[in-house]
């Protein structure tokens, strides 16, 4: 009767480890709480290896060896599966290619409202050589000083800012989407707050070219995945997956959401609608971009840079030297090629 309760229970075990490390597996990535815990998949991955030793060293124990050690072996599996997992999306490169006449630059960064300043933003976006520049949670003043300032210093941007009217002054109703004039004049499409027309909660600005060739442009700020926030989580990433339908889409912003919640929200072989996630095509996949308070390598990567199949990703770089600057998001910097 115990052999058979103990084999019970590793499987029960087994079954939960399974669940949690790939939810997708029973289309649970977006539901509560699966989306939450393998959002933070370093830590899942933490977790197994502390129950895998203590279950070892409780093996010393004649009358449980065998339960503890299938419970060690289950935890070992399943950790060993999350770190290939993450491995495959990439753990780290650290420079982008030299950038020449034909590729551009795309960077993000929820600046956390006035927790980063626009000097600050604006010498990283020129250091980094950005022509688009994507800023969740800045307001339209500050998105124009990031502009005034990177142009004092040799490189011009347009501002644009999508925001929701409310009874409060949240920053996170405000994005800005900065755009070099070399790509061409751009109109930000008219939003609805909680319509078909705009994420729900936060806003994102959908920027499309007015003339030149450039692509449309998406700064997204999804709501996160709290657990009263759910449905508007999962209506927020349907949307941008519909924003990338057509051949000639880019897409960067807190999608507050990593890879494994894109599950079946990609059109043939991409990760949201038809748009590449460009982090985890150059090596970047699995480094964290939130929160700055603890290693990128244990956080999630929630930031992302996309585009559709008419833009070769050729590096990509998670910011980490700027920790400290106030916000809780890391910058992220894509180069492109157009094919």
């Amino acid at each position: 009767m115990k052999r058979v309760f103990g084999a019970l229970v590793v499987a029960l075990f087994a079954a939960a480890a399974i669940v949690v490390s790939w939810p997708e597996l029973l289309r649970l990535e977006r539901e509560f709480p699966f989306a939450q815990l393998v959002a933070l998949r370093p830590l899942l991955i933490g977790a197994f290896v502390a129950i895998a030793l203590l279950f070892l060293l409780l093996s010393l124990g004649r009358r449980i060896r065998a339960f503890c050690l299938w419970i060690t072996l289950v935890s070992l599996v399943a950790a060993a599966g999350g770190a290939g997992t993450l491995a495959l999306r990439g753990l780290g490169a650290e420079t982008l290619p030299p950038k020449t006449a034909d590729s551009i630059r795309v960077m993000t960064w929820n600046t956390a409202g006035p927790a980063t300043d626009a000097q600050t933003i604006a010498e990283t976006a020129v250091a980094m050589q950005a022509d688009i520049v994507a800023l969740p949670e800045t307001t339209m003043d500050t998105g124009r000083a990031v502009a005034v300032a990177m142009r004092e210093r040799g490189r011009p941007m347009w501002a644009h800012v999508d925001s929701y009217e409310g009874p409060d002054s949240w920053d996170a109703n405000s994005t800005a989407l900065l755009i070099s004039p070399e790509l061409g004049d751009y109109s930000v499409i008219e939003s609805e707050a909680r319509g078909t027309t705009n994420t729900t909660i936060v806003p994102s600005a959908v920027a499309m070219p007015v003339d030149g060739d450039g692509p449309v442009v998406v700064a997204v700020h999804a709501v996160a995945p709290r657990p009263d926030e759910m449905a508007s989580w999962r209506s927020d990433l349907q949307w941008l997956a519909d924003q990338c339908a057509t051949d000639d889409v880019i897409m960067a912003g807190d999608f507050n959401a990593t890879l494994d919640h894109m599950a079946r929200l990609g059109i043939d072989d991409a990760d949201l609608g038809r748009c590449h996630d460009a982090a985890r095509s150059t090596g970047n996949g699995g480094i964290g971009t939130w929160p700055t308070d603890v290693p990128a390598p244990l956080g999630a990567p929630i930031d992302h840079i996309m585009a559709t199949a008419s833009w070769k990703p050729e590096g990509s770089v998670v910011i980490s030297s700027l920790d400290d600057s106030g916000s809780d998001h890391r910058p992220l910097v894509v180069q492109y090629t157009r094919r």
